[in-house]
């Protein structure tokens, strides 16, 4: 009985056998099995989190340099979102939403103050020109300006402290009367925040 079994074995095709169903062997030139593989070892997870991992550059001059450039886009970005009025980005006398409601009615009118800056330049200018008319009537003028830009100066605080009591009760209006009054000063190219409304639209 032994020996029929050991010669039905040795007839058996080899690969037949009970542990070699359903493998990817395959026989090269001299006859030898080889295991099909993919090409390259898997890597361990750990491996693979640290390839992913932000690694800091050895050169201490190399590093220095990545975070200025980190720095001045962080500062590029801060400076783009504080221009736009976003209020993260506000330095803190022009937070607040009473603030950004007396910018906002500033900017929704043209006014007289407005142009100051250019009359200034005007006045400096006629200064160099040595003529009795210039030199009596620029006194007036330069004190007509003053007057003008006061008035408007008071009506506009006076009109922002109405609108901010009526919108937002309870918020602190103090000092928003003379903010309102400066920023009717600056021309309106460069007034920071940059306006949000343009001349002529309700606020």
């Amino acid at each position: 009985m032994f020996k029929r079994r050991n010669a039905a074995t040795q007839d058996a095709p080899a690969g037949s056998g009970p542990g070699t169903a359903g493998t990817a062997d395959k026989a090269d030139g001299a006859g030898h099995a080889v295991t099909a593989g993919k090409g390259r070892p898997t890597p361990k997870r750990s491996e693979a989190e640290r390839a992913r991992r932000y690694t800091a550059p050895g050169d201490r001059k190399e590093a220095m340099r990545q975070a200025r450039g980190r720095d001045r886009q962080a500062r590029g970005r801060k400076a783009e979102a504080m221009r736009r009025g976003e209020e993260w980005a506000l330095p803190a006398k022009d937070r607040g939403p009473v603030r950004a409601l007396a910018r906002d009615y500033v900017d929704s009118k043209r006014r007289f103050s407005e142009f100051y800056m250019y009359g200034l330049i005007v006045l400096i200018f006629l200064l160099f020109i040595r003529s009795p008319i210039t030199a009596a009537i620029l006194p007036g003028v330069l004190i007509l300006m003053i007057l003008v830009m006061a008035a408007e100066g008071f009506f506009i605080g006076r009109r922002v402290t109405a609108l901010a009591a009526e919108r937002y009760p309870g918020e602190s209006t103090r000092g928003v009367k003379l903010y309102s009054a400066m920023r009717a000063l600056q021309i309106r190219k460069l007034r920071f925040p940059k306006p949000r409304v343009k001349p002529g639209e309700a606020v």
